[in-house]
């Protein structure tokens, strides 16, 4: 017999009845009935029922065993009573009497309990994080992320792809986050970087002729945490194409990401019609580049309804240039009470308030009610509720001023209504490709401009578009939003030097700047690039809404807490002085 076990604790089934076997594994839980000893026995694949009795030679060992010793018994397999049946295990119909036991591994005073559904600090959880992923909910999120990784890598080889790796020590990212520098000990006073993302690399093996590739990259940046964001690194379905078209990478892309959702989305429903929304309508209708539309709520322009109207705070707001009144319908919304709920919302964001109007029976018709439907009239109230489709026992609420300074405010209150109206639609994944992203922004603290999203995105136009209005110039830039966060980003690159540099050069960065930065990338662009393009999808964030999780770290192995550190490890760590001085670094304490 094998040292450790013949069978994992799922494998025993009632066919095995009468024979001797030996199983490994975790004590889960113990429980005395009337000097009988009952064990859960637990390892990586299930739990099976051990059982110890007086007349076992080895009873007295069996009572001093604790919760999460590690152990070895023999025993022989006996069917349980009918009545005792457990269903919901593999190995519900049997259990073991122990005749040898040995214990492999005995356990300390436990900081945290594995067995049962106690709550406990995150912090205390990280500390110990390998006592936390023994707990069954975290096995089954290492395992379906496991498992997504594979299918991806299967679903990415079916469509003719290869993996390639690309270097983990390299030269600074132009991703836009922070880097992680590594100093040189070969070149004194100077840097590597860890990679933002394999993006120059796999441009590059597109003009080096590669065509298709991807990889399950990792990603370190070092940003703020999030729930939804890692703050030191992340792994991502990385992509790149050549000779495509926008539309040829969402073609590619989505029956990858739909076939994983639909195999790993526990049957919730998925999407199978993908929306392209521009940025400029995602923005307007949803208050986010990432909506969820899940959320059935579209908010409008209203701004003609308050124009000259007696309502003074919007009409005299529209006088100013570039001003807007928005409006977010919410349908089943009409009480005052909810009313007011989301007016204390609204303030609680830093706003004054949010007006509003709700329409109510009266008896002999339906009529308008609210402080702002007494300002305006009924004219001006019922033009606004024809054109949002609302009736008796909805509402409507009203922000304004210029777009970007509420546009985000608005978004969280579409998304508060949703939630509360029970608007949602909470079984089902919903996807939409967000395009048309601009290239540029005005800098509003010196009035120059600088890149709104990704500079290495491609121009609608080419050239021709860069020789107008700036502010005008969309990229073919795309992302995709899945129920409230982004998976998907990606661009068609620009791959000619000349489109390149006058991007930069509006940007306010010369030639020389640009080959100093990114020269690798420039020089070989020169050398006969493809058309190429392609994308990243965030594999942590994939698993975080499969497992229907809200903590990204509840689907991490060994994640860092709030403030980048980690408590198991204890990193970041102190450098000794004979490192620092072979690097040839100083620390300068912090006052």
């Amino acid at each position: 017999m094998h040292a450790f076990r013949s069978h994992t604790c799922a494998e025993l089934k009632k066919t095995n009845v009468g024979e001797t076997v030996r199983l490994s594994g975790w004590v889960h839980r113990v429980r005395d009935h009337g000097g009988v000893l009952f064990i859960d026995l637990r390892d990586h694949y299930g739990v099976t029922q051990v059982l110890c009795d007086p007349d076992s030679p080895v009873f007295a060992e069996m009572e001093k065993v604790r919760s999460e010793w590690c152990i070895r018994i023999d025993g022989v397999v006996k069917a349980r009573d009918e009545s005792l049946i457990n269903p919901k295990l593999p190995t519900g119909e049997i259990e073991v009497y122990v005749r040898d036991l040995e214990v492999l591994g005995a356990a300390g005073e436990l900081p945290l309990m594995v067995f049962g559904d106690q709550e406990y600090p995150e912090e205390t959880r990280l500390k110990y994080r390998f006592l936390d992923l023994r707990r069954e909910a975290m096995q089954d999120n290492m395992k379906l992320r496991s498992d997504v990784v594979m299918s991806m890598r299967k679903r990415m080889w079916d469509q003719g792809f290869r993996e390639y790796q690309t270097p983990i020590i390299t030269a600074s990212s132009p991703e836009g986050a922070r880097d992680f520098l590594v100093p040189s000990r070969l070149h004194p006073g100077k840097f590597y970087a860890l990679p933002q993302a394999p993006q120059q690399f796999k441009q590059l093996m597109m003009v080096a002729g590669f065509d298709k590739y991807f990889q399950i990259a990792p990603c370190f940046r070092d940003e703020d945490p999030r729930a939804d964001r890692s703050p030191t690194d992340f792994y991502q379905l990385d992509m790149e194409m050549s000779f495509v078209t926008q539309q040829d990478v969402f073609d590619t892309i989505q029956p990858v990401l739909q076939g994983v959702f639909e195999e790993f989305g526990g049957g919730r429903k998925v999407d199978t019609d993908w929306p392209q929304i521009s940025h400029a309508d995602a923005a307007l209708w949803y208050g986010t580049d990432k909506p969820d539309l899940r959320n059935p709520i579209k908010m409008q322009v209203v701004s003609e309804h308050f124009a000259g109207s007696g309502f003074a705070i919007f009409a005299k707001l529209l006088e100013q240039e570039g001003t807007e009144i928005r409006a977010i319908p919410a349908p089943t919304g009409g009480s005052r009470k909810f009313c007011d709920r989301m007016n204390k919302f609204a303030q609680q964001e830093g706003l004054p308030g949010m007006g509003y109007i709700f329409w109510r029976d009266q008896g002999e018709g339906m009529e308008a009610a609210g402080p702002l439907a007494k300002n305006i009239g009924p004219e001006r109230t019922e033009a606004i509720r024809q054109q949002l489709g609302l009736g008796v026992g909805d509402a409507a609420f009203f922000l304004g001023g210029k777009p970007k300074a509420f546009e985000a405010v608005a978004g969280r209150a579409r998304n508060v209504i949703g939630e509360e109206l029970g608007l949602l639609d909470k079984d089902r994944f919903a996807f939409a490709w967000i395009v048309d992203f601009p290239i540029f922004q005005l800098d509003e603290e010196n009035g120059g401009l600088d890149f709104d999203h990704n500079p290495f995105s491609m121009p609608q136009g080419g050239l021709d578009a860069l020789l107008g209005d700036p502010l005008h110039v969309k990229g073919y830039q795309y992302d995709l939003a899945c129920n409230g966060y982004e998976l998907v980003s990606g661009a068609i690159r620009n791959h000619k030097p000349e489109i390149m540099f006058k991007a930069f050069e509006l940007a306010g960065y010369g030639k020389d700047e640009v080959m100093k930065r990114f020269g690798g990338m420039v020089n070989a662009f020169q050398y006969g690039a493809p058309p190429h393009g392609g994308c990243a999808a965030g594999v942590d964030r994939i698993v975080m809404l499969l497992a229907d999780e809200a903590n990204i770290r509840e689907v991490v192995m060994f994640p860092m807490n709030q403030r980048a550190e980690d408590l198991m490890m204890n990193a970041p760590s102190d450098p000794t002085s004979d490192q620092l001085m072979e690097l040839g670094l100083r620390v300068i304490p912090q006052e």
